[in-house]
């Protein structure tokens, strides 16, 4: 399988009872992705039984898990992402390292 080079954000589809096009942060430094509240529910994400403690910039918070697909640059990939409240964010996904270390990515900051 060849080597996915991404950028630091990606057009990428994001799959649960419906499927949305949508623009995600790539971040190597965060250890888990996540989904804004809106868009999961918008795809019909409900969440598991199952909860992640987060550290964040904005502090340490026990958040709820849902399980998507994401295809990026036709690989597709079934995760978990933590629900958070992303609406005074530019992305309302972030791509994080349990979804990258899943395929060969590559990133690069000049894409």
């Amino acid at each position: 399988m060849p080597q996915i080079i991404l950028g630091l954000t990606e057009q990428v589809i994001i799959v649960g009872k419906k499927e949305q096009i949508v623009m995600a942060r790539i971040d190597t430094g965060a250890t888990s992705s996540s989904i804004d509240n809106k868009l999961a529910n918008e795809l019909g994400l409900v969440p598991i039984t199952k909860s992640k403690i987060v550290k964040s910039a904005y502090g340490v918070k026990r958040r709820p898990v849902v399980k998507a697909k994401v295809k990026m640059d036709g690989f597709t990939i079934e995760e978990e992402f933590t629900l958070a409240d992303r609406s005074h964010m530019t992305y309302k996904l972030l791509i994080g390292q349990n979804i990258l270390k899943k395929g060969d990515f590559l990133i690069d900051p000049n894409k």
